[in-house]
């Protein structure tokens, strides 16, 4: 049977469950400040003893993420529980591409992504074997024709993207995200 929570509330299913995934900006918080009510709710899944792991699509570093957290005011017990999937595109990299060359695509603050082998990154994009995609870069952040001529005939090389959101809420200002530029 399916429950409508924004009636409800968590609270009316908790008890069925031991883990929790929530997805952190949008419902922790707007990029801005903490949403008080979530907050609340994961007060109560502490005190009731269930484990949680808040997600988020920032293409940064677990812990890049916690200390932008606690600048927020979230607490640490409650950062011990983020996992990114900038984390995630890191430990694939490791693995994967370490000893290859890349073009950052994406703003300078995302550098802390790729810092454990940014000796691979080339500033010629016809140098790279692939592309890094965390965003989209500072001065080009409206228009999306700019990438759309900048891969025109780099089509054929690899992109790891590390936030496939599409956009993202800023407060009260909508962003492009690293998916849009993936998308083209």
């Amino acid at each position: 049977m399916t429950k409508n929570l924004d009636q409800e509330g968590l609270c009316s299913i908790a008890q069925n469950y031991s883990l929790f995934y929530i997805d952190l900006w949008g419902v922790i918080h707007d990029g801005i400040s903490l949403h008080e009510e979530a907050i609340n709710v994961l007060n109560e899944l502490q005190k009731n003893n269930k484990e949680y792991v808040l997600l988020t699509n920032a293409p940064r570093p677990s812990e890049t993420v916690k200390v932008f957290l606690e600048k927020m005011g979230l607490n640490e017990s409650m950062r011990n529980h983020v996992f990114s999937s900038g984390e995630a595109a890191l430990n694939y990299l490791k693995n994967n591409f370490s000893s290859q060359k890349f073009y950052h695509i994406g703003p300078q603050r995302d550098f802390d992504l790729f810092k454990v082998f940014e000796k691979n990154k080339t500033e010629n994009i016809d140098d790279c074997d692939y592309f890094l995609c965390t965003g989209l870069f500072d001065k080009q952040d409206k228009d999306l024709n700019y990438y759309k001529i900048l891969f025109e005939k780099k089509i054929i090389k690899k992109m790891i993207c590390t936030n496939p959101d599409l956009i993202v809420d800023r407060g009260s200002k909508r962003e492009l995200c690293a998916g849009s530029v993936a998308m083209i």
